[in-house]
């Protein structure tokens, strides 16, 4: 096994960083403020599904999801930065931010697409995309979501192995700490339309499933 798809412990962590990286532009696709908090009357969820780019994409396309960006949660170092996190020594995984309007779409819809639309059988990897980075996860904010998080992976864990696939591996955790990343790595596939794009699903669907 890669060295960099094994788990690391706080005591093994790269030391924290006194300066936080904030995005310097507002969101290149619907032109939100990027923020660490949901406003009022909206929700948001942390996912780790792989590399950060293609998954970020998949979100902001659904209609209801009023804002997203990519970063690092999961982990131990303070302010970690993208060097840092590839070197699998601050513990964190790359994740999407998704911040949505419950009126208007369900967390149901996003866990749909989160689960399609990645292998989570892989563990420390995605793909030919191989660490601690990118593994998949789930980041809960309240019960209601860990609920929702529980439920919707033993459905597609039936599913899964009703298709002859492995366990789910998928990491689910209250959120902790997110730090943004880097102002490049935002909605990158909108800046670079033709850049490197990893997501890749199983080929299963989620059935339908209940909290």
């Amino acid at each position: 096994m890669n060295h960099k798809q094994l788990s690391i412990t706080a005591d093994q962590a790269l030391p924290d960083r006194l300066e936080e990286i904030i995005p310097a532009e507002a969101h290149a696709v619907n032109g939100s403020m990027l923020s660490k908090e949901a406003p009022a009357g909206q929700a948001q969820i942390l996912l780790g599904m792989g590399c950060f780019w293609g998954a970020e994409r998949l979100f902001w396309k659904l209609d209801g999801v009023t804002s997203t960006s990519v970063g690092y949660s999961g982990g131990f170092t303070v302010n970690p930065t993208y060097r840092d996190v590839c070197s699998a020594q601050t513990g964190h995984t790359e994740v999407v931010q998704v911040v949505f309007d419950p009126e208007r779409i369900s967390l149901e819809e996003i866990l749909t697409q989160f689960w399609q639309s990645h292998d989570p059988t892989q563990g420390m990897r995605q793909g030919n995309d191989k660490g601690t980075q990118y593994r998949s996860a789930i980041y809960y904010f309240d019960e209601d979501q860990k609920a929702a998080a529980i439920a919707s992976r033993d459905a597609y864990q039936a599913a899964l192995t009703s298709a002859g696939k492995a366990e789910i591996t998928t990491e689910i955790a209250p959120a902790g700490p997110y730090y943004f990343a880097e102002t490049y790595h935002q909605q990158y596939l909108e800046k670079n339309p033709n850049g490197y794009c990893g997501i890749g699903g199983t080929g299963v669907c989620l059935p339908p499933w209940e909290r």
